[in-house]
């Protein structure tokens, strides 16, 4: 049966990510197939609860929550996905479990702690395996936020992925929460990007400069996305188990088969509130620049520019400086503007459309730094391993209380 087709921001389709761990150690806990048994009394890959359903992911210790369908009021999502959190931590108590937020374990060795799902569909995540070996940091530690955008016809299409592919470079700044592996700092804040950008280094077509090419038509899309995807696969994929749709690993992807793009470089936050908070303004600000942005100006990046200050995000966050005729993007008459400016600006230009919780969340992200940075702060006066622990835990606290993180 085909997907009903929506027209620019007429719905929305949220999916988060979390680890299960234990409770005490936090150590990463491969028991999705339990969590799933104890709702349900069976082993399945989809739970339909209501306005939300579970679903295991490629790895068994990750359980993505997602809307059930497309959502038409986003501003009611963030209660939604906490009451799920809180059903699932009820139930992953009973196994000494927990959910834990953040786009990275800060303590999992990927080489010796990753199990693959061996339930349903099980198939394909071998498959990328034995292709790409997945016990790495970019496969298997990896925890985000997908919002998924609907277009009706080409003409829409061609104005959502021209914003989009300008707004993928500073997002990072804002939403960066992966700033520790294997128990240190890596130097970079967004580390989840940072692996994601060289994780598909075997078949680089797959995941391109991370920011997609200049395509703006269905047809086009095809010919320069789709069919290098496909042909580049194909000596891997012999019994044609892959489609080149899941294949396309851009930050954001468009998904013909539904009629949306999907953005994909945000990294999960610490509780369901920030993550809708930063949902509604990524939402937000893509309607704004739609109506008031020159769309050709738009369309005129090339990838290999936007992927340069894609880059400075990652490592350095909000304080990156903009190259001037980025900023004239955003019609802001200033010079020497740091990513932190850039959004603050756009926040004064939409405030009045999101919701008071969302505009409360987003002003403490802008104030005290992206989650990244106000781990770091806590981080930086005591480095130990205990300490880690301390901080991961109340993150888990947040989780569970759905409060931000505030150090």
């Amino acid at each position: 049966m085909k997907s009903k087709k929506y027209h620019l921001f007429e719905v929305v389709g949220i999916e988060l990510e979390y680890m299960l761990v234990q409770q005490e150690s936090l150590k990463i806990a491969p028991n999705v197939d339990e969590l799933f048994m104890l709702k349900s009394g069976s082993i399945t890959s989809d739970i339909d609860n209501g306005a939300i359903s579970w679903s295991n992911e490629l790895v068994a210790h990750v359980v993505e929550i997602k809307t059930n369908g497309p959502a038409a009021d986003i501003k009611k999502l963030s209660q939604d996905f906490y009451k799920n959190i809180q059903e699932i931590n009820i139930l992953l108590k009973q196994k000494g479990l927990q959910l834990l937020p953040t786009a990275s374990h800060p303590f999992m060795n990927p080489l010796t702690e990753t199990v693959l799902w061996k339930h349903s569909y099980s198939e394909v995540y071998e498959l990328y395996n034995r292709i790409f070996d997945c016990k790495g940091h970019g496969w298997s530690n990896v925890q985000s936020m997908h919002i998924n955008l609907p277009f009706y016809y080409d003409e829409e299409f061609e104005q959502l992925h021209a914003a989009i592919r300008i707004l993928l470079p500073i997002i990072p700044a804002l939403t960066a929460s992966s700033p520790i592996l294997e128990g240190k700092t890596t130097g970079v804040l967004d580390t989840r990007l940072e692996y994601y950008k060289n994780n598909q280094q075997k078949i680089p077509v797959m995941t391109g400069k991370v920011i997609p090419e200049q395509v703006f038509s269905k047809e086009t899309y095809h010919q320069k996305i789709f069919q290098p995807i496909q042909k580049a696969i194909t000596p891997y994929d012999k019994h044609k188990i892959l489609d080149h749709l899941f294949l396309n690993s851009r930050g954001a992807i468009a998904r013909f088969d539904r009629n949306a793009i999907e953005i994909r470089v945000i990294d999960l936050q610490e509780c369901s509130k920030a993550d809708l908070a930063v949902a509604e303004l990524i939402i937000e600000t893509l309607k704004w620049m739609i109506k008031n942005l020159n769309l050709e100006e738009l369309k005129s990046w090339h990838e290999n520019d936007l992927l340069k200050i894609f880059d400075q995000a990652i490592t350095k966050g909000n304080e990156v400086i903009l190259p001037e005729i980025f900023i004239e993007l955003f019609l802001f008459e200033r010079r020497e503007v740091s990513v932190k400016q850039l959004w603050s600006y756009i926040l004064e230009n939409v405030s009045f459309q999101l919701s008071k919780e969302a505009k409360e969340a987003i002003q403490i992200i802008l104030s005290e730094g992206s989650l990244s940075q106000r781990i770091l702060k806590v981080f930086s006066k005591d480095n130990s391993e205990n300490s880690i622990r301390e901080i991961y835990q109340q993150l888990a606290g947040c989780l569970a209380k759905n409060q931000l993180f505030q150090p």
